[in-house]
């Protein structure tokens, strides 16, 4: 006689573990597999039921590999798991596919590994979507700009070596030359104007993204002032492919893994676009707004 499998511990404090959610992940992986042991499952078999690789089940089970949580809606309904189960795993699910790290803690190891960690997911992408309502991208920036951008602004900022941190930015830069790469940068006409640095400096950046524009690879598009959006510009977001979303925080960045909060991030970077100009009236506003910081400076 067959019983029903008993809700494991998905949650298991290990002092090893770094943050909540590298703790979850572990439990699911824990979890998975010996829900997958209590049915009497091989890893092959379940493999089948759930029209996955048996490679991908063990890495998921060996927590080498972090499943989708449509990933694990399939794996929960193959094993035909109580619904009370189900859910509690779909919970540990959605948090294990939520990553946060605060701009103190990289600024502990050195924010040009931050950089690096960008670049590296920059070269692992084909597509990217960057929304900016408050500031453009490091991918846009200038030196100068770049260097404001990375100074302390409070004083509770931990501190940290801006000029290593520019570099780093700076020969990111380079992969807007690989027409392999598409890149869409959707700013405000707010991101475009906030004053972060001196005149000289401002018409410099605009200067410089108006070049960038005209890179086959790349579109820059504009939401100006006047128009009326039917949503609100909350957070700076970038959408790679179709497989994560960053937002950027005041403390830190968020990464998002789930499927349906990557649909939603798209769908909210389509909205903002409907209502933006692109291409050379972007261009040319960029070159308009240069013109007008340097007769401030004048």
């Amino acid at each position: 006689m067959t019983t029903e499998p008993k809700a494991p511990a998905v949650v298991q404090r290990r002092r090893t573990e770094r943050s909540p959610q590298s703790r979850a992940r572990t439990g699911l992986a824990d979890a998975l597999r010996s829900l997958r042991l209590a049915a009497g499952l091989s890893g092959e078999r379940l493999a089948v039921r759930c029209n996955m690789s048996q490679t991908k089940i063990s890495r998921i089970e060996t927590g080498r590999a972090l499943p989708t949580v449509l990933d694990v809606e399939r794996i929960l309904a193959a094993l035909d798991v109580p619904r009370e189960v189900a859910d509690e795993l779909l919970r540990l699910a959605r948090r294990a596919n939520v990553d946060y790290a605060s701009w103190r803690a990289y600024a502990r190891v050195g924010l040009h590994r931050k950089q690096a960690e960008l670049r590296a997911l920059e070269h692992s992408s084909r597509v990217m979507r960057h929304f900016l309502p408050a500031v453009p991208t490091g991918l846009l920036h200038v030196r100068e700009y770049a260097e404001q951008t990375l100074s302390r602004t409070v004083p509770g900022d931990p501190a940290r070596d801006v000029r290593r941190a520019v570099d780093a930015r700076m020969e990111r830069q380079a992969i807007l030359d690989d027409p392999s790469r598409s890149f869409t940068f959707l700013l405000t006409e707010q991101a475009v104007m906030w004053r972060r640095a001196h005149a000289e400096v401002m018409a410099a950046q605009c200067s410089h993204m108006a070049a960038v524009a005209e890179k086959e690879n790349v579109e820059i598009a504009i939401v100006p002032r006047a128009a009326e959006v039917p949503a609100i510009p909350m957070n700076i977001f970038v959408v790679y492919d179709e497989r994560l979303v960053t937002v950027e925080l005041f403390s830190g960045e968020v990464v998002l893994r789930d499927p349906r909060d990557v649909a939603h991030h798209l769908d909210l970077f389509a909205v903002f676009m409907e209502h933006a100009f692109a291409g050379p009236d972007a261009a040319a506003f960029l070159r308009a707004a240069a013109d007008g910081f340097l007769r401030e400076e004048r």
